[in-house]
């Protein structure tokens, strides 16, 4: 898997760059988040070595245990918490990350400001959107976004990038991906972290900015 990890990331950035021209963007446009939740350093090291510095993880205290020695090597990195961030964790999560994806309720961007501020850090914020209105998922609802926006960014001050959703695994991407573009259009938010594995092509189509590859990067997860 090492030495294949390497040539999965070429594949990839190939195909992003292919969705690019096809959809008239510019090239470099979109940024790939490689994904590297539940794989070690070792595995990491590999996609780091091939020249990517972009990754995504989904949890605070797995992240603490692999990218502090990771980052002695390669200091570079941009590290993106993209899974769910309980308030308790914000204080390590602005110490380890740079973009955080999942703002999505009053407490946590409070919190995440207050710490912005203690620590002295420029983060930068994506606000998660349940487009398919779960009730398992992390998110907040399409028809409370545009006020939540206005929270985070007029009242708290805090610097929201853009809008960042999960479609349902049992729905076609396209109509999650429109609505997410069309939420962050009339907010006049330019980023939009949409797209995995399976249907990141899609999402570029949609206009993504970000899009978070893991299992065709690293391989299946055990």
């Amino acid at each position: 898997m090492k030495s294949s990890a390497a040539d999965s990331l070429d594949r990839i950035r190939r195909q992003i760059a292919g969705a690019e021209a096809e959809t008239g963007r510019e090239p470099g446009s979109v940024t790939l988040v490689a994904v590297s939740k539940t794989f070690d350093g070792e595995d990491i090291r590999p996609v780091l070595e091939a020249g990517q510095r972009v990754f995504g993880e989904n949890r605070v205290q797995e992240a603490q245990r692999k990218w502090p020695e990771l980052r002695q090597d390669f200091p570079d990195v941009e590290l993106h918490l993209i899974g769910p961030l309980q308030s308790n964790k914000a204080k390590e999560a602005v110490e380890l990350f740079d973009i955080i994806h999942t703002v999505d309720r009053e407490k946590i961007a409070r919190a995440l400001k207050a710490e912005t501020e203690k620590q002295g850090r420029n983060l930068r914020f994506f606000i998660q959107v349940n487009t398919g209105e779960e009730p398992q998922k992390a998110g907040i609802a399409p028809q409370e976004a545009d006020a939540f926006i206005s929270f985070c960014r007029d009242e708290l001050g805090l610097p929201v990038e853009g809008l960042m959703a999960i479609p349902p695994l049992d729905e076609a991407p396209g109509p999650h991906f429109a609505l997410l573009q069309k939420i962050a259009g009339r907010n006049g938010l330019k980023g939009l972290s949409m797209g995995m594995s399976g249907d990141f092509e899609t999402a570029i189509g949609f206009g993504a900015t970000h899009v978070r590859v893991g299992s065709a990067i690293f391989g299946s997860r055990t």
